[in-house]
This record gives structure tokens, sequence and C-alpha cells, in this order.
């Protein structure tokens, strides 16, 4: 599973890419955002949703990277860490969160897939073989309140996940478990946030293969 991304695109990229989504004027709450070498698990990251209420159009806003655990996974706990991959879409837990309303693009410009070398697993990083042709993970995002951190306490936050799917030819030797779901045609991303999920739905599916690259680890 993916627990580990890169974001190293400029800001007026995100705008760019949101504004040719052609889905409405482009509304930015990001403030002011570093290049993100490293995301991991709980850390907060860009995504692009809908806007909600009388405003339409693409919104680029921060999430911490970790939708809600299903009940069975809290028992006894009192801290959600989060569940950062989002694979079997038929589960009850999953599926309150499929319609547009909670559905994201998550901008990456690389990610990393843990393979097994000499001192156990390292990141092996993929980027796609175009670095000009926008990518997105397909996501999931939604409010939440509860506890993340034990010394944070209680927060209310945007939280979000993506899809993950079978590995396509370039990712499955080195990881044949999983691959994140990624959109890299406009099309495609349009469908995701829009569409209802009889059609979204068929965007988890791997990318085809020879659109990635290994960077090495």
């Amino acid at each position: 599973m993916c627990n580990l991304y890169a974001l190293t695109t400029a800001q007026q990229g995100l705008r760019d890419l949101a504004a040719a989504l052609a889905l409405g004027p482009v509304a930015d709450d990001l403030g002011n955002l570093p290049p993100l070498p490293g995301i991991y698990p709980d850390g907060e990251a860009p995504i692009i949703g809908l806007a909600r209420g009388d405003v339409s159009g693409p919104r680029l806003n921060r999430a911490r990277w970790g939708m809600p655990s299903p009940a069975f996974a809290l028992a006894g706990k009192s801290v959600d860490r989060g569940i950062t991959n989002i694979r079997n879409t038929a589960s009850p837990h999953w599926r309150r969160w499929l319609a547009p309303p909670y559905r994201c693009l998550v901008p990456f410009t690389a990610f990393a897939e843990p393979v097994h070398g000499g001192a156990g697993y390292q990141p092996l990083w993929f980027a796609p073989r175009d670095a000009s042709a926008p990518a997105c993970f397909a996501g999931l995002a939604t409010r939440w309140t509860g506890v993340r951190k034990r010394a944070e306490g209680e927060v209310t936050l945007t939280l979000f996940g993506f899809l993950t799917c079978p590995p396509n030819a370039d990712v499955a030797p080195h990881h044949p478990k999983a691959m994140p779901v990624i959109l890299d045609r406009l099309d495609d991303m349009r469908t995701w946030l829009t569409a209802d999920w009889a059609q979204a739905g068929a965007l988890q599916r791997p990318l085809a293969d020879g659109a990635l690259r290994v960077l090495g680890a």
C-alpha cells in the first residue's frame, strides 16, 4: 500500500490544473504552499474537490491524509489514525462517501511503494513518464471530528484517502499487491468529480502499462 508520496508542483500549476477541468471558477484555499517532497500518513496535503453550497467550481484546499477508520478497527481504541488507501468500495464503510460531493483529486508528482531490500522494506519511487502532464490520485474526502493524536485532542478536520487497484506492468514487478488509482486525463478527472458511481467507479483500474517510470529508492 502507498503510504508516501510527493508533490513538488508549484501552486500556480495546481490552479492551472483546477481551471483546466472547466467546471467553473477556481477557489484557492491553500494559503502559501511550499513543495512537499515527502507526504506521509496524517500529513497535510492539497486536494481538489467541487465547492459546496452556492459557489460552484473546483476548490483547492488542504486536508489530512487518512479517512475515518471502520468501527471494528477502533474497538478499544481512543485514537483514530485513519485509513490512507481505499480498496473495497463495496464496503458499507466506504459507500457513504462515494457520491460526487465526497470525491476529490489528490495531485502528486511521485509516489513510493515499499519493496524488500537488504535492510528490510525501503520506498521505491514511481513517477509519470510524462512529467509535464497532470496526474492525480482518485480520492475521497470528508469532514470529521475526533482524536487523531492523543496529544492533540479532539479536532475537526477535512480528511482524505485515495483508491487502490491491482498494479500495472510498471509497478507489479516491484510491488505485486496494489497501486494507487491514477487519473492522467482531464476527461477522467472530470468524470471522477461529477459522474454517478456506475461511471466513476469504472475508473478504479490500473494506469496504462508504460505510463510510469521508476525513480529509484
